[in-house]
Parts: structure tokens; C-alpha cells; sequence
């Protein structure tokens, strides 16, 4: 007997392997999976503008990436002794201009010339509600803290994200021919919105998702909300906050999307790697035992195996750990 309801994860036609470039945007899936990957050596950049959360804001930098457009001091704006962009995550704010301008624009530099070979896009969203501030008439994606009386918060209609989605994929598919792209929604829940003000912004973006998967061939849809909330539907699966997946459903989601989208290939480094990243955080009572310096030995030796079958992974920080 099932004791449970499973969600069905196609999988995909087209492979990510280890030279796949691979970029991931939007809300924190983009940064849990994004990491992950780039933990076990992929070749990858997530959120080049942090966390984003509506699909505005999204298409608006993903714009900038597809015409390699920089930062000038122009762009950034001075609030609470630091200096913040309305594109870009707190994470990249600044008390220095120069310092600011800096960080911004290596992300861009670096995210725009892999996505312009990438084999994969991977966008989520995580709410339709949206910020425009008021001096500007401009969708933020973020606020920094701003008083809420300088914004006018609504609610974009399905219609709305289609339109911007149709002319964003357009100039997408331009700037790199081959590119998939992989469309999916957060599981989060913002509760701030409330519990049905959440579920109209989830439903209006999952309608939008999938009239765009319908229209282009080149896009999919991974249903990782789906899997939280109805193969996870119980709360020993969420953190204490009772809005955040736990890590038992971020593993039990990630484990779905390697099914989903990795080759073979990659799985078998994908394994060796997760065994040098369990190698690497053991905790030595005593490292300068014998013991434990025939352990490094060991582990560098399964590092080198690795290298011997894969030359171009970087792994000279593992190598350099246990030297």
C-alpha cells in the first residue's frame, strides 16, 4: 500500500553534465540547488542579483545580463548610510560607491558569459505581488528597508507575466540559441500576504508558468512545489519557522531533480564528489595523529582518481585541504 501521494518528475530529454553551463535565478530554490551544484563542481552561477521573488524583477535582470549592461553610479541610490540598487538583493549593498559598483558589475560580467553558452536556465518564482517605488513609477526587487509609504504594492494578473515572459524569452533564445529553460515555483510560503493572498499570488504564477511552457517548446516545468506540498504535505518537513522547507525536503527534492535533469556521467562524479565533501568536514579529534594524516593521504589519492577520469574539474581547493 502507497501511504502517500507521488508527484510525477518526466525525465528531462536533454542532460546536464559538468560542462553544462547552468545558471539559476529567482527565489531560494535557485540558491539551495544553485549551490549544491556549484558545491559538487559544476559549472554554475545562481543568483547574480541575489534572491528575487517576483517575475518582474526577474525579467528585468535577465535583461541586463542578455545586453551585458553595467552598473554607473547613476544606478544606485542612497539609503540608511549604505548604497543599494532597487535590481539587486541587500546582499549587495554597500557603504562604499566604488566597492558596490564593483560587486554588481563582476556578477553581471561573469553570469552574462555563461548564459550566453548556458545549456540550461532555471527561474522561480516566488510571488506576484510586487513593490513599485513611487519616485520612479519602478518594480523593485527589493525594498531595503525603505518606509512601505514610498512604495504602491499590487498584484500582477497572469496577463501581465505572459506579456513580459513572451518578449523576455524572445531576446533570451537570441542571445544563446540553445538554451533551455526551466521554469519553477517557490514552495515558500509568504505569509506576510496571508494564507490566501498567498495562494492567489501562487495561482496566478502557476497559470502564467504553465501558459508559457505550453507556447514554447523550449521551456518545462519542474514541479518542485508540487512535491513539497502534496508529496511533503506534513510539518516535520519544515523548518522551525513553519514556512521554510526542512533540510530532509530540500534533500528529498534535490535527489528528484538530479533524476530529473543530471546524466549518468554526472551522477557517478556527483557521488565521488559527495564523498570528498563528507571526507572534507570530518572533524579530527587529533590532526596531527598518524591516523588521521593516513586519512588525508587516502582522500587525496580518491581526488586524484577523479581528476584522472575528469581533467577539467577544478578541485584544487580539495586537493589543497588535504595536502
Amino acid at each position: 500500500m502507497e501511504f502517500r501521494t507521488k508527484v510525477e518528475t518526466p525525465v528531462s530529454e536533454t542532460k546536464l553534465d559538468h560542462t553544462s553551463g547552468i545558471l539559476l535565478v529567482g527565489s531560494c530554490f535557485a540558491d539551495n540547488i544553485g549551490s549544491r551544484l556549484k558545491a559538487l563542481k559544476f559549472r554554475v552561477e545562481h543568483n547574480p542579483f541575489g534572491v528575487l521573488y517576483n517575475p518582474v524583477s526577474v525579467k528585468i535582470d535577465l535583461e541586463l545580463l542578455t545586453g551585458k549592461k553595467l552598473f554607473s553610479e547613476s544606478d544606485l541610490h542612497w539609503s540608511d548610510k549604505r548604497w543599494i540598487s532597487f535590481n539587486h538583493y541587500t546582499l549587495f549593498s554597500d557603504p562604499d560607491k566604488t566597492a558596490c559598483l564593483q560587486k554588481i558589475n563582476d556578477s553581471i560580467i561573469s553570469a552574462s558569459e555563461l548564459l550566453a553558452d548556458a545549456r540550461f536556465l532555471f527561474i522561480t518564482f516566488g510571488t506576484s505581488w510586487v513593490y513599485e517605488f513611487l519616485k520612479t513609477g519602478k518594480i523593485v526587487a527589493n525594498c531595503h528597508k525603505i518606509p512601505a509609504g514610498e512604495f504602491r504594492r499590487f498584484l500582477l494578473s497572469v496577463e501581465d507575466i505572459v506579456k513580459e515572459y513572451d518578449m523576455l524569452l524572445a531576446k533570451l533564445r537570441a542571445y544563446n540559441p540553445d538554451l533551455n529553460i526551466v521554469f519553477t515555483l517557490s514552495p515558500i510560503r509568504h505569509w506576510k500576504d496571508g494564507a490566501i493572498g498567498n495562494q492567489l499570488s501562487k495561482s496566478i504564477l502557476l497559470n502564467a508558468i504553465h501558459q508559457l511552457v505550453n507556447k514554447y517548446k523550449y521551456t518545462h516545468y519542474f514541479p518542485a512545489y508540487e512535491i513539497f506540498m502534496d508529496e511533503l504535505r506534513d510539518y516535520r518537513f519544515y523548518a522551525k519557522d513553519m514556512i521554510h522547507p526542512s533540510d530532509a525536503a530540500l534533500d528529498y527534492i534535490w535527489e528528484k531533480f538530479t533524476g530529473t535533469f543530471i546524466s549518468d556521467e554526472s551522477i557517478e562524479i556527483l557521488k565521488e564528489m559527495e564523498r570528498i565533501i563528507k571526507a572534507k568536514n570530518h572533524r579530527a579529534v587529533n590532526p596531527d595523529s598518524d591516523e588521521f594524516l593516513k586519512f588525508k593521504e587516502k582522500v587525496r589519492g580518491q581526488i586524484n582518481e577523479v581528476l584522472k577520469k575528469n581533467p577539467n574539474l577544478d578541485l584544487s581547493e580539495e586537493l589543497a585541504w588535504f595536502a
